[in-house]
Parts: structure tokens; C-alpha cells; sequence
């Protein structure tokens, strides 16, 4: 603790000193030439005679990540978050007032500097500085180290100094980025309009999931952060827009873990005139060629595993549930998957947690989350699901008791959610009315009725099918990210306790 208060002691004696000797710490401008990427592209190919014949003059800027002093020289590793350059700074060529200032600088300030470029005797791209400037003091020291499982939380807290002192932090968010700018391509060159829709409402609704609750005091409302985007977009198929697209954040009020946080990024993508079996195949296309630009093949490293994205599988629910189920407990008939007792026996040998107020559907989704799930590493699709827990979904013609629903696994997460709309407003409303008896039991995840949105299938919605991808977990796929926490810059945690200053 003693060393530290004497580094901090020391910066803040240079910052009085800068001002001393009259420059501005804090300076509000810098003019650069280049960008210190661009000097790598453009000469890192060029060898030392033409640098030399050269002479190009550059104005440069970046954080010091290294600061080495010899004597009447020294030398900067300047970085500018994506690449880093190194500065030569002698007193001969800066001259003495310049050198003083270049003795105040510490690593992690963030200066500038102009001169020629040229290559060290270990053939190192260099600028020789004719001159060096001041433009922010760094009054914090830089750890040394900041990797390990203990510096896990302070990373996620202070991702700002993560960004810092971690190139491969950056490059997730880089990665991230690109995958935003490639689903947005993927669907606009398919003739999808992007919107935006309400994050307040007064209704939380389109999932099965617990909000978070707000008021408004104007209108003296309770309002909800939306827990999905799923029932005003397709207000707008109603509307007459036929393909239709949001990405954005949503919020729920739940658990966290490493798959969970309680605001993630959502894409919600509703195509009309089009079945759950159509939006499979987009799906596929969709996160193939994802795969494929973002990591540049489609077998995809993540953890001990090889994802391949060449072979994806499809199972329905009651496949996958006998497919996976344990070996140790004794294997269910179809005859089983069909009795209420028979789901709830074979729950309990499961040991998985149920209420008895759980319906068959709801039985059948425990089984499956129970024996199945942890064993969809590879691309997987899911489909068929209970109505009972798909309170949006067309049901199947023949199987009044199912769903046309299906989810998207990879790396035992689901990462998708899609179904055909149910676009009858009469069994809308009395699937909301279920949800409400689901709520009156305790079922604190149950759909609230939406009288306005059984009003918008009145006016007639064309056959629809919709999907929700979760950005956060698909980023943690292709970037080979464990935890949700690595792919969301500034992840929810706790208020940290009160510190000195």
C-alpha cells in the first residue's frame, strides 16, 4: 500500500509540475497526421535504407504502455488501442525544454508526438520525435498483471483498464461488432426493414420471464423495461410490413449466471407468409455464415470442444428426450411421454424440480431441460414444443396439445427461439387467459393479457413466422468466451463497497 500511495504521490507531483513549468495536462486538441495502424500497414514492408531515403514525417498519439530512459534518450511504446508503435525520444533532437517535459511523462499517459521514421539497429519500426507533447496525465499506475480468476470481477468493473492492458478483450469487441454488421447485412439483402419499438411498456410481454418495474411520473403509470420485442413487431406485419427486424436490448429480471445477465441484446426477426420450417433453414444459413466470416471456418473452437457448422442435427423434444436420457434411470416409452403421471414419476426420478400444479406440457419441458440440454454441443435444432409453455405459437394440425416451435442449441445453450405465429385472435386470447390461471397459481413468469394485441390479430395478421437470437451467448460461441460476462463491456455486478480515495 506504501509503494502505491508513493507512485500516486509522485504523478500528482508531476502534474503540478507540467503546470509549473506552463503546459495544459489537460490539453483540449491534437492535430495527428496518422493513425498508428496506418503506419504499420503502409511501412512495415519497407526496410531501413528507403525509411531513411524517405524521411517521412508523422504526428502521432496513443497511451504509453512502456517507457524505457536512457540517460539523455529513452524510448515510448505508444498504443492506440488497436495497434502500438514505438517512440524514440532524444535530447538532441527535441531539445532540452522538450526533454524536460519528456521526463514527466509516466506509462499510461496519453501524449503525441511528430518526427520521421526510421528503424532501429534490432529493426524495430521507430519514430524518431523531434518533438513530444502532453495531452492527458494518468494519475492511476497500470497493473503489472491483470489476468487470474481474482482480478475476475475488478476486469468486468474497471473495463476500461481491462481494455487497456488486455489486445485480446478488444478483439471480442471487435468480433462483436462485425457479427451486429453481418446479421444486419445477411438481412437486409433478404428485404427486412430494421425499426425500433418501445422499451417501456405498459404491458411486459412476448416471453415467459419476470420484469422490471418502473413508474412514470407524468402520467402517474407503472411501467414495465420490455422483457422482449416480439409483440409490437408483429403489430407491424399486421401493419403491412411483411419483413421486419430489431436488434436490441432487453431486460429481465432473473438470475445471473454464465449464460444470464439481466440486460442482454436481442435479435427479433418475424417473416410473413412463412412456417417455422422456413426460418430453420434461415437460421442455419444464417449462423453458418456467421461462423464462417467472424472465425473464418465453419469447424469453430470453443472450449474443449469443436463446433462443426457444416452438419447441424434436428430432433424434436420427445426425440431428444429419449435420445439423451440417462442410462442409469430406466427409459420411457412414448406411451410414458404422454401420461401427466407418468412425466411427473419420471421427473421425480430424475430428481428435477417441478410443482404439482405443473401441467403435462410444462412436465415435458422439465424432462427435456433435464436429460438433454448439457448434451447439444454441436448445431442443433429443437423442435416441436407444448403449447402449455408457448403461449405465442401456432399449434400443430394433427397434435393439438404442440406447438410449430423450435430451438436453436450450440454448446449446450439455446441461442434462438422461433415458432409460427398464432395469428387466431379468438385462441389468443384464451391462451393469455391460461397465462392469467398460471399467475392466479404463483407462476410469476406467466404472460399478462394484451387486449390491444388480440385487437391488432383482429385486423387480420398473414401467416408469420418469428425468431429471437440471443447477440450475447452467439458472441460467446464465436468468440470462445465462457462466460456472458466476456462479451458485454460493462456487465451488471454488484456496487463495490466504499473505498479510500
Amino acid at each position: 500500500m506504501e509503494d502505491r500511495t508513493n507512485l500516486l504521490e509522485q504523478r500528482r507531483f508531476k502534474l503540478d509540475e507540467l503546470k509549473r513549468l506552463g503546459y495544459d495536462p489537460y490539453p483540449h486538441k491534437f492535430e495527428y497526421t496518422h493513425r498508428l495502424g496506418q503506419i504499420r500497414e503502409s511501412l512495415d514492408a519497407v526496410g531501413a535504407p528507403e525509411l531513411e531515403q524517405r524521411k517521412e514525417f508523422v504526428r502521432i498519439c496513443g497511451r504509453i504502455m512502456s517507457l524505457r530512459r536512457q540517460g539523455k534518450a529513452g524510448f515510448v511504446d505508444l498504443s492506440d488501442g488497436e495497434n502500438r508503435l514505438q517512440v524514440y525520444v532524444r535530447r538532441d533532437f527535441v531539445g532540452s525544454e522538450n526533454f524536460e517535459l519528456f521526463k514527466l511523462f509516466d506509462v499510461g499517459d496519453i501524449i503525441g508526438a511528430e518526427g520521421t521514421v526510421f528503424r532501429t539497429h534490432t529493426n524495430e519500426l521507430t519514430v524518431s520525435a523531434t518533438k513530444v507533447h502532453h495531452l492527458s496525465k494518468n494519475l492511476l499506475p497500470l497493473p503489472e498483471k491483470w489476468h487470474g480468476l481474482t482480478d475476475v470481477e475488478t476486469r468486468f468493473r474497471q473495463r476500461y483498464v481491462d481494455l487497456i492492458v488486455n489486445p485480446e478483450v478488444r478483439s471480442v469487441f471487435v468480433k462483436r461488432g462485425k457479427i451486429i454488421r453481418e446479421i444486419r447485412n445477411f438481412l437486409d439483402e433478404r428485404g427486412y426493414l430494421e425499426v425500433e419499438t418501445p422499451v417501456l411498456q405498459t404491458i411486459a410481454g412476448g416471453a415467459l420471464a419476470r420484469p422490471f418495474r418502473t413508474h412514470h411520473n407524468a402520467l402517474d403509470v407503472e411501467l414495465y423495461l420490455r422483457i422482449a420485442l416480439e409483440l409490437y413487431l408483429k403489430r407491424l406485419i399486421v401493419g403491412g410490413i411483411p419483413r421486419v427486424y430489431e436488434l436490441s436490448r432487453i431486460f429481465r429480471n432473473e438470475g445471473i449466471s454464465t449464460q444470464h445477465n439481466p440486460e442482454f441484446t436481442m435479435l427479433e426477426f418475424y417473416q410473413a407468409y412463412s412456417d417455422y420450417y422456413d426460418l430453420m433453414d434461415l437460421s442455419q444459413e444464417l449462423i453458418t455464415r456467421l461462423a464462417e466470416v467472424i472465425t473464418g471456418a465453419r469447424q469453430v473452437r470453443f472450449g474443449e470442444h469443436t463446433l462443426d457448422f457444416d452438419h447441424w442435427q434436428r430432433l424434436s423434444m420427445k426425440e431428444a428426450i429419449v435420445q439423451f436420457w440417462p442410462e442409469s434411470v430406466p427409459a420411457p416409452s412414448d406411451g410414458d411421454l404422454k401420461s401427466l403421471e407418468k412425466r411427473r414419476f419420471l421427473a421425480g426420478s430424475l430428481h428435477a424440480h417441478f410443482e404439482l400444479t405443473d401441467g403435462p406440457g410444462k412436465l415435458l419441458a422439465t424432462l427435456f431441460e433435464a436429460v438433454a440440454e448439457d448434451h447439444l454441443i454441436q448445431p442443433t435444432i429443437i423442435y416441436d414444443y407444448p403449447a402449455e409453455v408457448s403461449p405465442l405459437s401456432k399449434t400443430k394440425a394433427d397434435e393439438p396439445e404442440t406447438v410449430e416451435r423450435f430451438e436453436l442449441y450450440v454448446a449446450g445453450m439455446e441461442i434462438a427461439n422461433a415458432y409460427s405465429e398464432l395469428n387466431d385472435p379468438a385462441e389468443q386470447k384464451a391462451r393469455f387467459e391460461e397465462q392469467l390461471s398460471a399467475r392466479g397459481r404463483g407462476d410469476e413468469e406467466a404472460h399478462d393479457m394484451d387486449l390491444d394485441y388480440v385487437r391488432a390479430l383482429s385486423y387480420g395478421m398473414p401467416p408469420t413466422a418469428g425468431e429471437g437470437i440471443g447477440i450475447d451467448r452467439l458472441t460467446m460461441i464465436l468468440t470462445d468466451s465462457q462466460s456472458i460476462r466476456e462479451v458485454i463491456l460493462f456487465p451488471l455486478l454488484r456496487p463495490e463497497p466504499p473505498a479510500e480515495d
